[in-house]
C-alpha cells in the first residue's frame, strides 16, 4: 500500500566540486526527485541527467548534508547533496611532507585571517584558511607541560610531479564537510593513539611553489605515539576529507584524484 507521500516531488540542492563541477559546468543546482528516494536513487538520477559524470565509475563520491551517505539513506525535501570525485590524495607520502618553517611569515597571527574553524581553542583545532600558514605557530598551539614530544608535518607545494613542472596549485574544499571530517579524524586519533592534542590547518586557494598547504601537529607524552598519529592523520586526511588539488603545469592543468576508497 502506498503512503500519501509516495510519488511526490521533493526538492534538493546539488553541489558539485573539483573535476565533477568542471564536467557539469555548474557549482550547484536545484534538483527534483520522486519520493521516496534513497541516496542511491538520487545519485542515479543525477548521473542520468549528467552522464559524463559516469567516467568516474564507482569512485564518484556522494554526501548528504555534509556526511558521506550510505546507498540506502533516505533523501528528504530541502537536503543538500554533494557530488565529487575522490579527494586529492595524490602521490605525496607522509615522509615526503618534510618539516620546515624558515620561510614562513614573521607575523605569527597573520595567517589567522580568513580562517574557518571546527574548533578553536588551546587544545585540539581543525581549520581551513586562505592565508599563508605559520608552521611554527601551529606547532606551539599543541605544546603542553605534560607532553614530552610534538611532531609537526608540513606539506607544501613541490615544483616537479612525474617529470612535469608545476607552476602553482589550487586547493578547493567543501568547507563545512571538510571541517567536520577533520574534527572526526581528530577524535579517531585520540582513540587510536596515546596523544594529548592534535591540530590540523589546511590552506585553500592558490598556492605558489614552496608554500605550505597543510600542517598537522600532534603532542604526546612520548614521541612514538606523536609520530604514528601524525602519519596516520595525513594519510586519512588525503583519503576522506573533501579537499581537492588542481596542479597547473606549463602545458596544462589537472585535478589530482585519489583512489576513491573509504573502506
Amino acid at each position: 500500500m502506498q503512503s500519501a507521500n509516495d510519488n511526490q516531488k521533493i526538492h534538493v540542492r546539488v553541489l558539485f566540486f573539483g573535476a565533477a563541477r568542471d564536467i557539469v559546468g555548474l557549482e550547484e543546482l536545484d534538483f527534483s526527485l520522486t519520493s521516496p528516494a534513497s541516496a542511491a536513487d538520487a545519485k542515479e538520477q543525477i548521473l542520468t541527467s549528467y552522464p559524463d559524470l559516469r567516467r568516474f565509475g564507482n569512485s564518484l563520491l556522494f554526501a548528504v548534508n555534509q556526511e558521506y551517505a550510505e546507498p540506502d539513506r533516505q533523501i528528504r525535501d530541502g537536503d543538500d547533496l554533494a557530488v565529487f570525485p575522490p579527494v586529492s590524495g595524490g602521490s605525496e607520502s607522509a615522509t615526503e611532507a618534510q618539516r620546515r618553517g624558515d620561510e614562513q611569515p614573521k607575523d605569527n597571527d597573520a595567517w589567522r585571517a580568513d580562517v574557518s574553524s571546527a574548533s578553536f581553542s588551546a587544545k585540539d583545532f581543525f581549520e581551513l584558511t586562505t592565508a599563508p600558514i605559520d608552521v611554527g605557530a601551529v606547532a606551539r598551539r599543541v605544546v603542553l607541560p605534560e607532553c614530552g614530544a610534538t611532531v609537526t608535518l608540513d606539506g607544501y607545494a613541490r615544483e616537479w610531479t612525474g617529470g612535469r613542472r608545476t607552476l602553482y596549485l589550487i586547493y578547493e574544499a567543501y568547507e563545512p564537510m571538510a571541517l567536520r571530517e577533520m574534527k572526526r579524524l581528530g577524535e579517531q586519533a585520540h582513540e587510536r593513539f596515546d596523544i594529548a592534542h592534535i591540530g590540523i590547518v589546511h590552506r585553500t586557494g592558490r598556492l605558489e611553489i614552496g608554500e605550505t598547504s597543510v600542517v598537522i601537529s600532534v603532542s604526546a607524552p612520548h614521541r612514538r605515539a606523536a609520530f604514528e598519529a601524525c602519519e596516520w592523520a595525513i594519510r586519512e586526511l588525503k583519503r576522506t576529507v573533501p579537499i581537492w588539488k588542481k596542479e597547473v603545469f606549463e602545458d596544462g592543468e589537472v585535478w589530482v584524484e585519489g583512489e576513491g576508497s573509504r573502506s
